[in-house]
């Protein structure tokens, strides 16, 4: 698995008179693996969740409100850790497209909590997913 199979893709936002829309997935798009289910998870302002590894899933991620930092992590073939980092939300918008096998973890960055949307493509199976304590894996979160 590489950093380079992680897919970002703006998003439409279309202003509309009362609030905009803004676009997350459709079937055809680039990413997308199948619907096994949608969730929301909210993160408080400077938390951070991690760090999980999906064995099975991938990931469609979307932040319609505030802003989040994603972090995602890897050891190459040869041994070098290697990290990508991606921040999504109403100042970014895009998903961003988690195939299986990356450790990845996120960071709350607006005030007083961001809405993050997963499109998965499998229902939730805590068979599939491996999870780390926070300091497991050498990123500062800043």
């Amino acid at each position: 698995m590489k950093l380079s199979d992680i897919l970002l893709a703006p998003q439409p936002r279309i202003e509309t008179i009362g609030g905009d829309v803004l676009h997350a997935m459709k079937q055809g798009d680039v990413g997308y693996a199948g619907f096994g289910e949608a969730y929301f998870s909210l993160v408080s302002h400077g938390a951070v969740k991690a760090w999980k590894r999906h064995t099975r899933m991938t990931l469609n991620l979307v932040v319609p409100v505030g802003q989040v930092r994603f972090v995602f992590y890897i050891v190459d073939s040869v041994g070098v850790e290697k990290f990508r980092v991606e921040e999504i939300g109403q100042d970014c918008y895009a998903r961003i497209t988690v195939p299986p096998g990356i450790w990845f973890g996120f960071k709350g960055l607006s005030s007083p909590q961001s809405l993050v949307l997963n499109i998965a493509s499998i229902p939730h199976d805590p068979n599939e997913v491996e999870r780390l304590p926070v300091s497991n894996i050498n990123y500062i979160w800043i």
